[in-house]
């Protein structure tokens, strides 16, 4: 099937990684495909803002402007209008998010991974969209594809051209994605998890004390037990983005916190204002933890 199976974004001086798709592809074809996508984003300040390298079943298209390259691994059938529509919107979606500066200072691979939310869209939608959805932005890249055509490179030279640069030396070790440690978990992030998790058992106990009585006499305090047994879950989730990585945390974060709230406001009249402060307050500390957990500076076996 002619689809898009993996984009990252680079920067042109080094090649280092700035944000890549997080998906999971074992085949070999593909790891030794990323593995000369890693060998040609070493060398992208050589080439003109657009170029092809071709092979029997994948290929590799790549956009450069200014500091930054989009970079696609698609299969050699999909078409090559198509990919670069993707990589122009995917370039355009990152200098929109990400100034100049900040992209200059980093210093990590992966510095802006949270961009892998945008990345991942984009390509669901180009991976599902046909020429006639796409037929504005289809003609502009044509035209501009026959004033200014890709150079065309093969696969093979990528990996001979990385290992002159690398002294000789053409092996380079790629992992298939990016490993995401944390920082060290702090003792206010400690007492969080103990809060929440202490918090989670009593909505739990009062939801299914409650349910059992609405269940049995009064229908009416269904509400009641789903206003207990959500923050019970939302407290079992938020113990989860503390401890582990997972994208799109903030907006994970909200939610949850706001599930809290509402469900204990909800739930005035069966729990006093003090409750419902305590309550609150941890979903507050627990929010406040999450999102000041960052990433470790240095990610192991990137390949940089």
């Amino acid at each position: 099937m002619s689809m898009i199976f993996f984009a990252c974004v680079v920067r042109v001086r080094d090649g280092l990684p700035l944000s890549a798709s997080t998906d999971f592809h074992f085949n070999r074809d593909f790891l030794e495909c990323r593995k000369r996508l890693k060998a040609l984003s070493s060398i992208l300040a050589q080439y003109p803002s657009r170029g092809t390298a071709k092979g029997r079943d994948l290929s590799i298209h790549f956009l450069s402007s200014g500091d930054i390259a989009c970079m696609a691994i698609c299969s050699s059938s999909y078409s090559t209008i198509m990919a670069f529509c993707f990589l122009e919107e995917l370039q355009w979606e990152f200098a929109a998010s990400y100034d100049t500066t900040s992209i200059s200072l980093a210093s990590r691979p992966y510095a802006f991974l949270e961009f892998d939310n945008v990345i991942q869209k984009v390509k669901c939608r180009f991976n599902s969209a046909s020429r006639s959805q796409m037929k504005a932005n289809w003609e502009k890249v044509k035209e501009e594809l026959k004033f200014q055509p890709p150079v065309q490179l093969k696969l093979e030279d990528t990996e001979l051209m990385n290992g002159m640069t690398n002294g000789g030396h053409a092996g380079v070790h790629v992992e298939v994605v990016p490993t995401y440690r944390m920082q060290p978990v702090t003792p206010l992030g400690i007492l969080s998890l103990v809060l929440n998790i202490m918090c989670g058992a009593l909505n739990l106990i009062r939801g299914v004390h409650l349910a059992e009585y609405s269940f049995q006499e009064d229908h009416e305090g269904i509400g009641n037990v789903i206003a207990f047994l959500l923050p019970f879950l939302a407290c079992i989730f938020q113990c989860y983005l503390y401890l582990f990585y997972s994208s799109a945390r903030k907006v994970k974060t909200f939610v949850l916190f706001s599930s809290v709230c509402l469900c204990n406001i909800y739930l005035y009249g069966l729990r006093n204002l003090w409750q419902i402060a305590f309550h609150i307050g941890v979903a507050s500390l627990s929010s406040y933890q999450i999102l000041t957990r960052q990433l470790m500076e240095k990610q192991p076996d990137c390949g940089v």
